[in-house]
């Protein structure tokens, strides 16, 4: 069963550290990506767009297959600091009701993409032009940062990068990511009270002769 926009907002809001754990550590993006938008998160399900070396044909035609909420994601057969999208790609994006962008690749236009503020996370910022003459595919699997991507495969972007899970997961790594949030919100009363979690965690006996030779 697919995610409602309502809980998939709630996967945006937990973010991407918490529901990276939630899942057991799977489908983080290993990439340095770069939140063209300052502060934003983005949480849907995956449009993948392959694109032959150096060209965005299949970005221009993928602007006519994305539907509301899909976060599309872009990427080549080997990753090039050309950029793939700009500020008119990403007005069509935007009119067409897309969540965001997944780019492993260059954008350009960065200034005009912030203002934009579609929700977009790229490899690069790059003036360099693509072509537009080559075939690719739109809605296969792609390996970005170590990751396959599938289509329907929810992708979750904040401020500290993208993480992945896969769509038959995705009710599961939800509920837990829920409860692991409501957790962290009780460690984190307890810290403010002054607690260490050296000892909610049972950590001080594992450090001690380290603490002991800290002479203090």
């Amino acid at each position: 069963m697919s995610l409602s926009p309502e809980e998939l907002q709630t996967l945006a809001r937990l973010g991407v550290a918490t529901v990276y754990e939630a899942s057991g550590r799977e489908g983080l993006v290993d990439l340095p990506l770069l939140q063209i938008v300052p502060g934003s998160r983005v949480a849907g399900p995956a449009l993948t767009v392959l694109c032959a070396q150096n060209d965005n044909l299949m970005v221009h035609a993928a602007m006519a297959a994305v539907r509301p909420g899909e976060v599309l994601v872009f990427a080549m057969p080997e990753p090039a600091p050309v950029a793939l999208v700009g500020e008119l790609l990403a007005t069509q994006a935007k009119v067409q009701g897309a969540a965001g962008m997944l780019v492993d690749a260059a954008v350009r236009d960065a200034e005009e993409l912030a203002q934009m503020g579609l929700p977009i996370w790229a490899r690069y910022v790059r003036a360099r032009g693509a072509e537009r003459k080559a075939l690719g595919q739109i809605g296969g699997g792609l390996q970005v940062g170590g990751v396959l991507i599938r289509t329907g495969d929810i992708v979750v972007m904040d401020a500290d990068g993208a993480v992945v899970v896969a769509a038959e997961r995705a009710r599961e790594v939800l509920e837990a990511a829920q409860a692991r949030a409501a957790r962290e919100e009780g460690l984190r009363g307890r810290f403010q009270a002054g607690e260490l979690s050296i000892d909610l965690y049972g950590l001080r006996g594992q450090v001690a002769e380290v603490l002991a030779r800290g002479g203090r």
